[in-house]
Parts: structure tokens; sequence; C-alpha cells
């Protein structure tokens, strides 16, 4: 398995550590474009809860992120990480002016932009391509799932192949994709998961993010939680799915993320999630156990 961290050393000869940031977009799924609910898992703070207020200026968000990170961080150069909403939902122009300054910074060594498939226009890719002339640029799309009845209920909106035309366009331009896929679903079982990361692989998507569904305060997904509607996994059967997937990656294929930590005052369920590091440990250690581990 390849780790993040492992990806970072061969390729820039050091660790480096992502600052969340704030674009201040929005999305098609909460403008009224798709819709105005967002997905049904997604926080007011279209899972940007890390990151700073939009409120600041950029040069003020990524000092408050360094910050953040400074007693766990001791290095030079980072990951701009524009985490909130859809990152690439606004004129180009708008992007061209929020990005060019970020990635042209001496401690900036990757650009990295979480936004959805459908919100990359020829005039966005344009500009990413661009931008991956002058630093690497990392394109974080959110797919979740593969299956239309899932998607249909998580309020995704958008069909499979626009993701897969996306990826197939990001790769030919030499970009590197990150594909988030939630494990937990509502209605979904291990088979259908797993289906979803083969999917991801056959797709050549350059790295994956393998997410465990949260469900937090506030949310749509929350109202059916309370309702019984479904359950969420243990750590055990999320430990032992996630080490199914991993069994599933080629070696290049970068692992981003093994799980995800919800904002503590927001998460309903499942509330072990809370305690990141046992459940990091306690997966890095089913990894290493496996055969071929």
């Amino acid at each position: 398995m390849k780790t993040l961290n492992d990806y970072c050393k061969e390729r820039f000869g050091e660790k480096l550590y992502k600052l969340s940031l704030n674009g201040g977009m929005t999305c098609p799924n909460r403008d009224g474009t798709l819709g105005s609910r967002g997905c049904i898992f997604c926080s007011a703070g279209g899972s940007g809860d890390f990151a700073p207020s939009a409120a600041l200026s950029m040069e003020q968000q990524i000092e408050e992120a360094k910050n953040r990170v400074s007693r766990k961080f001791k290095g030079k150069r980072y990951i701009a990480y524009f985490q909130a909403y859809t990152n690439t939902y606004a004129p180009v122009t708008y992007l061209k002016e929020l990005f060019l300054p970020v990635i042209r910074r001496e401690d900036i060594a990757v650009l990295s932009i979480a936004t959805r498939p459908d919100c990359l226009g020829d005039a966005v890719l344009s500009l990413l391509d661009e931008l991956n002339h002058i630093k690497p640029v990392w394109v974080e799309l959110g797919l979740q799932t593969i299956h239309p009845q899932t998607a249909a209920y998580i309020r995704r909106g958008y069909p499979l192949e626009v993701y897969d035309q996306a990826v197939e366009r990001l790769n030919a331009m030499g970009l590197h994709t990150i594909t988030h896929v939630i494990l937990g679903l509502p209605g979904e079982d291990s088979a259908q998961m797993l289906d979803t990361v083969r999917h991801v692989v056959s797709v050549k998507s350059g790295g994956i993010k393998l997410q465990l569904l949260h469900v937090l305060e506030g949310t749509d997904l929350a109202d059916d939680y309370r309702a019984g509607r479904f359950s969420v996994m243990t750590l055990e059967e999320y430990t032992s799915l996630v080490v199914d997937c991993v069994s599933l990656l080629p070696e290049e294929m970068v692992v981003h993320r093994l799980t995800g930590d919800g904002p503590k005052r927001l998460l309903l369920a499942p509330l072990w999630s809370g305690d990141k590091k046992r459940v990091i440990n306690t997966v890095n250690q089913a990894i290493l156990s496996r055969p071929n581990g």
C-alpha cells in the first residue's frame, strides 16, 4: 500500500502537511441548480468544517492553518487544500485570482482542489492545466458510490459516466486525481462497496480516499439515523472492510485516507470514530497483519 506520506517523500523528498482552506464557494446541490439541501450527509460547512472562515483573506487563512498544525508538523512546505464545498464552482476569473497567488507561494508544494466531476467544464480544465505547469495540482472528486440507487438517496446529482469522463480528462492532462469513497452508506453491503473501489481502480484514479460514513447533527442523514432507517458500522466491521478495499488497490495507487473524523461537536454516530488515533492504529495494524501486507 502506498500511503500519502510515501508518495510525498518519493515525489517531493519530504513529508507534506495539508492546510485546509476555504475558497468561499458554494455547490450546485445548495444554490438551487440541482437542489438546496446539499448531499444528505453533508454538514452546513460543506465538508470543510476544519477549514478557516471564508471571511478571512487567503493569506490569513494560510497562516491560521499553519499555526493549527504547527505542533504536529515542523516542515517548511505544505499542500494547499481547498476543502469546503465545490472549489471549481465559480467563474474562471475568480478561480484564477484565487489559486494563482497560492500556488506561487514558496511554502506551497501542491495545490489540492476538492470538487464535483460535474463542475469541470472546458475553461476550468484549461485553468487547472495551466496551474499544473507551475506546480502539481491534485483534483479530489466526490464519487462516494457507483450504485445509482445509493447515489439518488444521497442526492449526489450526477450519473457515473460524468465521473468516468472527468477522471479520463484529468489523467490525460497529467493531473493527479483522488477519488472519495464513502464506506457504510445506507443500503449498501460490503460487496457493493468493494465494487465501487474496483471501479475507481478500473478508471485509473491516481489516488483514493476511503471515508467512514459519519452521521452529523443538522443533516438529513441524521434524521434517517434517528428514525432507525439504517445502522452504522462497528470499528471491527469497518477495519475488516478497509483491509478488503486495500487488497484491491494496485501498488501505484496512492491511499490518501483510510478513514475520516467529523467535528466532535456535530458527531452523532458512530461515536467510536471520534477517537481518531485509535481508529487509525487499529486499521493500520490490520493492514500490516494481512498476508502480503
